[in-house]
């Protein structure tokens, strides 16, 4: 079986690529080995990670057509909180993290890419953003918060309102993510973001992290994302309709 998660060593710092064909949709499969590649790295010695994914998608988002086959309230609810697990294991991570945002970020792609430390993203026409209000879903607070804190509460409540995706350059241009790279820079440009940070006083470095980003992990905890209610909502008459249309489109 084909590797869903691609291990990469340069040096101090490894890559994990998302590898999922065609578009990296987030199953319950592809969440697991990235929540389980973060540990696993970190714990083989790994001092910074890059998360990157395919040249032309980072990530579509989670798998709806997997999410819209699932029979069962408990089968919907595992799906979703795999997703979180993998989100809050970035965000957990002890090291730092770099997202190299190699093409379309939306959705899911946008909240993994937003759990990382700084964002690098391809220039050009790739998109990026929390989408979910034009496919029917509403964004719980806790991943709303994760919009906010970098690109503040009125911009925030405009894209998520609007359910906007943004080109690279707009992303930059609001903060989103924190510089722009020529496709086939990606990668290394978020690499020597990380290797700029392990020339600094290591312990220092770790705990000022981990004092900055404190409200990132209080945003995903389970009182700020509340799973039930999102499952509750799922077949509201608006939401599927949203999600029957975009499993339509995917199948075009």
């Amino acid at each position: 079986m084909t590797a869903l998660i691609e291990t990469i060593g340069h040096g101090a710092i490894t890559e994990l690529r998302l590898a999922r064909a065609p578009v990296n949709a987030l199953d319950p499969d592809l969440c697991r080995t990235l929540a389980a590649a973060v540990t696993t790295a970190v714990d083989a010695g790994a001092q910074g990670l890059v998360l990157s994914g395919g040249e032309k998608v980072f990530s579509a988002g989670l798998d709806v057509p997997h999410l819209m086959s699932l029979q069962s309230r408990e089968a919907l609810g595992a799906a979703w909180t795999g997703f979180l697990d993998a989100a809050r294991t970035l965000a957990a991570s002890k090291v730092p993290v770099a997202a190299a945002i190699t093409g379309h970020s939306p959705a899911g792609g946008c909240v993994l890419a937003l759990c990382c430390d700084y964002r690098v993203m391809a220039e050009g026409p790739f998109r990026i953003g929390l989408n979910e209000t034009q496919v029917g879903l509403v964004a719980p607070d806790g991943i709303q918060h994760l919009m906010r804190r970098v690109v503040g509460t009125h911009r925030a409540e405009r894209l998520l309102v609007g359910g906007e995706l943004v080109e690279s350059a707009r992303a930059y241009e609001i903060g989103l993510v924190d510089e722009l790279a020529a496709p086939g820079e990606v990668v290394a440009r978020a690499r020597a973001w990380l290797e700029a940070l392990l020339a600094l006083p290591r312990r220092p470095v770790l705990h000022t992290r981990a004092i900055a980003r404190a409200d990132l992990l209080a945003a995903l905890a389970p009182e700020r994302i509340d799973i039930d209610t999102f499952v509750d909502a799922w077949n509201d008459p608006d939401t599927q309709a949203g999600l029957r249309a975009l499993v339509a489109r995917l199948g075009k």
